[in-house]
């Protein structure tokens, strides 16, 4: 009964429709479809081939699909009522449509979709068009047509004819028009895509022609400078996980800035993709955030003794003079961080290395670090004063409280400045990323960036000089202020003997030694010059007892605060082979690169790394640890880190079967957290 309708239906269109020439259908209308109308036309063959021309005309709101729809719908298709062979559809660029979380692909108003029969045509051409048009319900209807080709069309017509087939294979994607450099990856139930524009992109789309029981969901696009990224769900037709897509063709057509161009590409193992970016304004919290929780760091130590120094020079002061003073400690703090800007963009146009805390790379930069923490504490020990007629001595020092004019001013601004350059070899949570989007993004983003960090950093220190009255909640001045000052003369020792240790891997280990017993006897002449013979032997007796009772104490309860004894993982280099071999035998991998001068990595190296089922779970047979040593400037390892977003230290990543991508873990580690994600990333053998 259907057949007979439709037989019934040509035979009636045959009879009414126009022509505009033998070999045009004219507009077809279906009653059953009063949304749509098409016209189908050709250009009779004179040399073996046969140029077909389908155009397609939809009311407002209505669409039809492209060879591949999507997650749903139906491409056209003619059933030819003579077998013909060599018959290809041109399809022009289609359009992505997402309603109710289902994506489909096509065309809404209009469409011309070239075909070209490449072996010999029957004079007359019969078939019957099937179109596929939805809006909010959707209609399948058939266009019977027949075209005569017998008779050569007039020079007018084949002018038309040829005018439109051009026009319309126009919209058709090329080969090479956007990138050479294209590559897809399968894992975690998505395809990623990696495309390299030299001259870069704008607003890029993408379309993907489907795979036996794949259905492709939107594609989230991501552009960082020249590269595209694109991630794309991939279920089944039931919408649940797909089996394993790699070594399987995909093609896809890329868009941008008015170009476009078909691509084929085999599916091979997941990708590492750059993170996409948030917008702006949140790099600026978290930039803020990082800044802020800087002063809550381990390698703070020495900032918290500047801070208390200037906090008990206020015994006596004024609101006002309280308030410069930490606005201008302030001002020493952002002004560092806009220094290191200048630095990092000196870097960028030079084409050179850039990650935060690479100043600690230099030997020169660390050597002149010791110097300042030493001058430092030899003042908090009350070895030397300093005379505010010299400007050297203000700009070094700690400042006097007697004078809040602008040279006891510089004296708080240096504090400032010190505290940053003191806080850079710690990554803070938030920070290693903010800095990672500013090293990555323009100039003036840069910038901006680093003005929040610095802003983040110094907001304790604002909060004081807005609110004087908080320096009223510390005891009164009194003796201990002079206790308290020696203590913090220790804290600035440790900081510039753990300063002088980074030397090791540039001078090596017995020169730093040296260097180490001269500062020491250098500081306990100088107590011995300054306070006595007597006071030396009892400070020289201390340091003794301290350094002992230290290592006592250590040995005693090393089995509480340090098990193993020994870092027993079998550490091997790091490298992006390594990674790739590992996971082609299905093993796990953990990332580790650290730095001598990184006082987070060694904070999550005794609590986190070394710890006994930590150290077991790294230690198993298909787990693979690789460490990458950043003390010192390496190419390779600033490429791994660029490569992964990152420009600071401590990064960790775990890669496994089921976290082909790899894992990028927080910078203060957490073992159940490690474990976890090593865990997960194992997943079920095969």
């Amino acid at each position: 009964m259907f057949n007979l309708s439709k037989t019934a239906l040509f035979c009636l269109l045959l009879l009414w429709m126009p022509t505009l020439w033998a070999a045009d259908s004219g507009w077809l209308v279906s009653p059953q479809n009063s949304h749509a109308k098409v016209r189908i036309y050709a250009e009779p063959s004179t040399s073996g081939a046969t140029r077909l021309l389908l155009s397609v005309q939809l009311d407002k709101g209505w669409k039809t699909y492209w060879r591949s729809p999507g997650e749903g719908g139906i491409a056209p298709t003619i059933a030819w009522s003579t077998p013909l062979d060599a018959v290809k559809w041109y399809w022009p660029v289609p359009q992505r449509f997402d309603v109710s979380g289902i994506s489909t692909q096509g065309y809404h108003e209009q469409v011309m979709l070239p075909i070209v029969i490449s072996a010999k045509a029957p004079q007359t051409l019969n078939g019957i068009l099937t179109l596929s048009t939805c809006s909010n319900v959707c209609i399948l209807t058939d266009y019977p047509f027949s075209l005569d080709l017998s008779s050569p069309l007039s020079d007018e017509n084949q002018q038309q004819f040829q005018h439109d087939f051009a026009q319309a294979m126009g919209q058709v994607p090329i080969a090479n028009a956007l990138t050479q450099q294209i590559q897809a990856g399968f894992g975690h139930g998505e395809v990623q895509i990696l495309a390299v524009r030299d001259e870069g992109w704008q607003q890029p789309e993408l379309f993907f022609d489907t795979l036996a029981d794949v259905d492709f969901g939107k594609p989230r696009v991501s552009v960082q400078g020249n590269q595209l990224s694109v991630r794309v769900p991939a279920t089944d037709g039931w919408g649940e996980g797909v089996g394993d897509l790699r070594g399987k063709p995909l093609t896809m057509v890329i868009t941008d800035a008015g170009l476009a161009q078909e691509a084929t590409v085999t599916i091979g193992q997941a990708l590492t993709l750059p993170q996409s970016s948030p917008r702006f304004w949140s790099w600026i919290v978290m930039a803020l955030a990082g800044g802020f929780i800087l002063n809550l760091m381990p390698c703070v130590l020495p900032v918290l003794a500047m801070k208390l120094g200037s906090i008990l020079q206020t015994g006596q002061q004024t609101r006002r003079q309280i308030r410069w003073q930490f606005l201008a400690s302030s001002a020493g703090i952002v002004t560092s961080f806009w220094l290191l800007a200048l630095l990092m963009t000196a870097l960028r146009l030079g084409n050179h290395a850039l990650g935060w805390g690479i100043q600690f790379q230099s030997p020169w930069f660390i050597g002149f670090m010791v110097l300042v923490t030493a001058l430092f504490t030899a003042n908090l020990f009350g070895l030397f004063e300093i005379n505010l007629s010299s400007s050297l001595n203000s700009r070094i020092a700690a400042p006097r409280v007697e004078n809040a004019g602008a040279r006891g001013l510089a004296g708080h601004f240096g504090q400032g400045a010190l505290a940053t350059l003191l806080a850079t070899p710690c990554s803070a949570p938030f920070l290693g990323t903010a800095v990672a989007f500013a090293l990555a993004a323009p100039l003036p983003a840069l910038w901006g960036i680093f003005t929040a960090l610095g802003v983040g950093m110094s907001l304790p220190w604002l909060a004081v000089a807005l609110w004087p009255k908080l320096v009223l909640f510390l005891p009164r001045p009194g003796r201990w202020m002079n206790r308290l000052r020696i203590g913090m003369g220790g804290l600035m020792l440790a900081s510039s003997l753990w300063l002088l240790s980074l030397m090791v891997s540039h001078v090596g280990l017995q020169l730093v030694i040296v260097i180490t017993g001269v500062l020491l006897l250098t500081l306990l002449l100088a107590i011995g010059w300054r306070y006595g013979v007597r006071v030396a032997a009892i400070v020289s007796l201390i340091g003794v007892l301290i350094i002992g009772g230290l290592l006592l104490a250590g040995s005693l309860t090393a089995n509480l605060w340090r098990k193993p004894l020994h870092d027993n993982i079998p550490w091997q280099p790091l490298t992006e082979s390594a990674i790739k071999e590992a996971l082609v035998e299905h093993k796990r991998v953990f990332v580790d690169v650290t730095a001598d001068w990184c006082v987070t990595c060694k904070v999550n190296k005794i609590h986190v790394l070394m710890r006994d089922d930590v150290q077991q779970a790294l230690q198993a047979p298909d787990v693979v640890a690789l460490r990458g040593d950043w003390t010192r400037p390496s190419a390779d390892i600033t490429e791994f880190l660029r490569q992964r977003g990152s420009v600071a230290i401590p990064f960790n990543q775990i890669y496994g079967p089921q976290q082909p991508q790899g894992v990028v873990l927080s910078p203060l580690l957490d073992s159940d957290v490690l474990l976890k994600i090593l865990a997960d990333a194992k997943g079920n053998k095969e």
